[in-house]
């Protein structure tokens, strides 16, 4: 196992990763829940809908991990995507009245394009045309983003039509729970005790548990105290019928289609390659020139997580920003990755106890990885402007439009912009020119 995934060589030990692996999973387990009740919403016409997507999600989530794990070798967990997961449901099948069956053909499609410009080189070469700043930036933008979800996730900020957000009740269960998680992982941190992530969220979620705070969802959207295992602690999984296999290929190659394919691709490229190289920044695995090792593996796994999850039933797959929760728990290879997997495969079984675990407890999670996350922007030259605004556009466009997508094309196209008509062109390297003008063209054709 050791020579498999080099963990002494980085500098890492089994017990680490797996507790790295264990904090993956538990900031990201909220997908067994939440993607189902969006696909829910979208996907018709299948009996116990909820129960099969969730097992469709633990299996898309334990494959991509395990891809990641055993191929590229990385920390970076994979699970069917939140905001591309909205698109899908409320925008292409509620919205333009596409079959589900075909916008999981889309899916599967845009999971076939990632792996072939991955082994064509197309993806490592675009990353290598971003600049260093930039992908600093990328970093600390997602970081942003973790913190603003965990605020979110807490209630400690909501929203508002006047101000668009504003803060949110602090006296609220949700939010007290949430800042004792947030003081117990902090203090935990600075005193170096390993798992400080991992005892923040079960510190949380006991004291949640032991003062019956209401932070579980009930009925009407309202929130109620943890009721007991009302499905027991193990349940048998649901075969998925009438989701594994649906998905229409030949519809989605028609020319109507042809749109959504595009979308699909383009919103989960960067997305998803924004992340892996943020990720693995914040693992120290980014070399001198700014590229990842093993680049054509890591995101050829990607793409495939993407067109197994749609052959299963789900929207794309994806690497998730919370894996960067367990690389601050020490984890540095793939074994982390297998053990998020096996903990996925698990949760089929034992989801009732993945259940327990309350949005607010993890909400401390994100926003200290959040905050671990913008230590590379020590790096970035503040005095030169044609570096720190695209850099500042990076970072504030992700929380705010709440994509990383958009974080990344911000940051290139007012890059390659400034450079170029401050008269320093020629330090931009040509494919970024090719990259922007795409990403304009995208916003022009497609919008937001």
């Amino acid at each position: 196992m050791d020579a498999y995934f080099g963990i002494t060589r980085a500098g890492s030990s089994v017990p680490r990763e797996l507790r790295a692996g264990l904090t993956t999973f538990l900031t990201m387990s909220y997908a067994l829940f939440v993607n189902p009740q969006v696909l829910g919403s979208a996907i018709t016409g299948i009996d116990d809908a909820f129960s099969k997507l969730l097992i469709v999600t633990a299996l898309a989530a334990a494959i991509g991990s395990l891809l990641m794990a055993l191929v590229a070798r990385y920390p970076f967990a994979q699970a069917p995507g939140m905001g591309l997961n909205a698109y899908f449901a409320y925008t292409v099948v509620l919205g333009q009245h596409i079959a589900w069956q075909t916008a999981l053909g889309a899916v599967f499609i845009s999971g076939m394009l990632f792996v072939v410009l991955s082994v064509l080189g197309v993806r490592q070469a675009i990353v290598r045309a971003i600049p260093n700043p930039l992908k600093f930036a990328v970093t600390a933008g997602i970081g942003m983003f973790l913190a603003f979800i965990g605020l979110k996730n807490a209630g400690a900020i909501v929203a508002n039509p006047a101000t668009f957000v504003t803060i949110g009740s602090l006296i609220s269960p949700p939010v007290l729970v949430a800042l004792f998680g947030l003081i117990v992982t902090s203090a935990l941190l600075v005193r170096r005790v390993r798992g400080a992530i991992v005892v923040g969220i079960l510190a949380a979620t006991l004291l949640g548990i032991v003062t019956r705070a209401p932070l579980y969802p009930g009925a009407h959207g309202a929130l109620v105290p943890f009721a007991g295992f009302a499905h027991g602690v193990v349940a048998l999984p649901v075969w998925p019928s009438g989701l594994v296999g649906a998905l229409d290929v030949r519809g989605a190659l028609s020319l109507g289609a042809a749109a959504i394919v595009f979308t699909f691709f383009f919103v989960d490229f960067f997305d998803a390659t924004g992340t892996l190289v943020a990720l693995a920044a914040r693992a120290g695995y980014l070399d001198a020139k700014g590229d990842i090792p093993r680049a054509r593996r890591t995101f050829a796994s990607d793409g495939l997580a993407a067109m197994i999850g749609a052959a299963l039933g789900t929207s794309t797959t994806t690497a998730y920003v919370e894996s960067a929760s367990g690389i601050a728990e020490g984890g540095r290879t793939g074994l982390t990755a297998l053990t998020v997997a096996v903990l996925f495969l698990l949760a089929t079984f034992l989801w009732p106890l993945a259940a327990v675990i309350p949005a607010a407890a993890t909400a401390p999670a994100l926003i200290v990885v959040g905050a671990l996350m913008l230590d590379g922007l020590r790096n970035v030259e503040w005095d030169d402007y044609a570096v720190s605004i695209p850099v500042f556009l990076t970072i504030v466009a992700m929380p705010l439009t709440f994509s990383i997508a958009n974080g990344v094309s911000f940051g290139v196209i007012s890059y390659a912009a400034i450079k170029l008509l401050s008269g320093r062109g020629r330090e931009v390297d040509p494919l970024l020119y090719l990259v922007a003008a795409l990403l304009i063209a995208r916003y022009v054709w497609l919008g937001g």
